[in-house]
């Protein structure tokens, strides 16, 4: 999560910038928390190393992209919102939204009740909106909200307030929805993104909470990017040797904390405001400086950025894409 880049030697997902997962957020809708914003984004244009080109197509063809909930606290999905975009036609992608519920939300099929079908992907500064019952829903260009130093965490972590993403744009997912389609209470959360072109779905990414996938799974970084947040207990051990490497723990406290961030799931009761980590992520929630308190043992706690100034106070929250 916040990879921005997340295949080998910090490029993208079998070489296509579509399947990259940046970011997830979860958070009650603004003036009526009755409701819930959920926000998945992907395709970044943003990479500090050069990259294969993509097509000019937001979202993958044969790409899958889902947004899974646990509903019970088993770390394993008993709903899931799944997003699939057809090929390009007349210069227009359009997105079919369904959602699933029991045992086949765990699956890696596209199948579940059709929320809406063809909603037409924004490409450009207007934000195209569908709406169907309770359900809003956009898909397209958007100003990638997340704010870091990237450049800072790359130099060693020497932060100088630079904001690699103040100009980025990412394709983002926003769905409204009614805080009942989550289910009965607190929820756990978290996206992946599946590619099709093999002929069945093939898991490339997922997380929940962001920058750790980055960081702590060392050379497992490909297992742990194809595995599920159920079995995420097997990467407590490899967690555990990067903090004690990166932040000078000692080995019993790195376990503990090791164990904090497993399983890779966003915590989100929609009856609270959210407040990363304790509840879902808002866009202006800092947590690129909670990732690095925690990275370093609290020797550093802020890469001195701050939010972004172009989010929006409607529906979908996400500010215009900047464009070329």
């Amino acid at each position: 999560m916040s990879h921005h880049y997340s295949g080998p030697n910090f490029g993208f997902p079998h070489s296509d910038a579509r399947l990259d997962l940046t970011d997830i957020y979860a958070f009650p809708k603004p003036g009526d928390t009755s409701k819930s914003i959920l926000v998945m984004n992907v395709h970044p244009s943003s990479s500090v190393v050069p990259v294969a080109p993509t097509t000019r197509e937001p979202f993958s063809p044969v790409g899958l992209y889902e947004l899974k909930i646990d509903t019970n606290g088993d770390a394993v999905a008993d709903i899931a919102f799944r997003m699939r975009v057809s090929s390009t036609v007349g210069a227009t992608q359009r997105v079919t939204l369904t959602r699933t519920a029991g045992p086949p939300a765990a699956g890696a099929d596209d199948d579940g009740e059709v929320i809406l079908k063809d909603a037409i992907v924004s490409m450009g500064r207007e934000a195209l909106v569908s709406t169907e019952g309770d359900y809003r829903f956009f898909a397209g260009w958007r100003s990638d909200p997340f704010f870091f130093d990237t450049l800072g965490a790359l130099d060693g972590l020497r932060f100088t307030g630079h904001d690699f993403f103040h100009d980025k744009d990412v394709c983002s997912f926003v769905i409204e929805l009614s805080n009942i389609a989550l289910g009965a209470g607190p929820v756990r959360l978290w996206g992946r993104t599946m590619d099709g072109g093999v002929g069945r779905y093939v898991q490339v990414e997922r997380g929940g909470r962001p920058q750790q996938a980055v960081f702590l799974p060392g050379d497992q970084q490909g297992d742990y990017m194809a595995s599920q947040p159920a079995d995420d207990a097997r990467f407590v051990a490899t967690f555990a040797h990067s903090l004690e490497h990166a932040g000078g723990y000692e080995a019993e406290e790195a376990l503990r904390v090791a164990k904090t961030l497993l399983p890779d799931v966003l915590l989100y009761d929609p009856t609270q405001p959210a407040s990363f980590p304790r509840n879902g992520r808002s866009l202006t929630d800092d947590a690129a400086d909670q990732f690095i308190a925690i990275l370093t043992n609290g020797r550093i706690t802020s890469d001195s950025v701050g939010p972004h100034a172009d989010l929006l106070g409607e529906f979908p929250y996400l500010g215009p894409p900047h464009g070329e």
